[in-house]
């Protein structure tokens, strides 16, 4: 990569997604570079979701909320899961989309070069859409752990509640364009079938992400 593809983005070397400044990535994000692209920019929008429910339910304790601590507990700790799961994700991500590039670039002057070319996309592609179906999961499992807090949560916090299904509705909303531009490369017809359900899925979860904000909306201006 050239210093002005690179320009204003600072080297960390080979830190993981989870060891950056968000400043890095957000420099990374911005620069012209094929990784990272909007199936990471998905996956932390999925981490921003899980730190916000994980958050909301370490202020849901203490005695005023002791007979929920059990499913508080529960939660935040999914959460946390969820969290390093969906950072994993991003740089899941950030490697499988340079290898389709990387693919795209492979000659193909012979008839036996546009085959190799041709099955190398598609395997790249079938590997691309992975962590974009990790991230949608991770967004239904969030939006549920947000569900389960909502009508226990500090009210202090509630608002935040909400925030987080509107993060994971807006990674599961980019992780199914990230699938479905790889989707027509995958072959495999179960995998498909899978990925095709994943891609149905989110349409719940947008509708799930309005119902949580509309009852937090209804609930701090009633």
């Amino acid at each position: 990569m050239s210093a002005p593809e690179r320009a204003g983005v600072p080297d960390d070397g080979d830190a993981g997604v989870d060891d950056q400044p968000l400043g890095h990535f957000l420099g990374q994000l911005a620069a012209k570079m094929p990784a990272p692209g909007a199936g990471a920019a998905a996956a932390m929008e999925a981490a921003l979701a899980a730190s916000l429910v994980a958050m909301v339910g370490r202020f849901t304790t203490g005695e005023r909320y002791a007979e929920h601590a059990d499913v508080v507990a529960e939660v935040v700790a999914r959460a946390d899961v969820e969290r390093d799961a969906c950072l994993d994700a991003a740089a899941a991500d950030g490697e499988a989309f340079t290898a389709v590039t990387e693919a795209y670039r492979l000659p193909r002057d012979t008839d036996e070069e546009e085959a190799a070319r041709r099955q190398a996309i598609c395997a790249a592609q079938e590997r691309a859409a992975g962590p974009p179906r990790d991230v949608i999961a991770a967004s239904a499992s969030l939006m549920t752990l947000a569900e389960r807090l909502l009508p226990i949560a500090n009210f202090n916090v509630l608002s935040d509640v909400s925030a987080a299904t509107e993060a994971a509705r807006a990674a599961a909303t980019t992780a199914r364009l990230a699938i479905e531009v790889n989707l027509p490369g995958v072959q495999d017809e179960r995998y498909r079938e899978e990925l095709t359900a994943m891609v149905a899925s989110v349409d719940d979860l947008t509708r799930r992400a309005a119902d949580v904000e509309a009852e937090v909306r209804q609930r701090i201006t009633s």
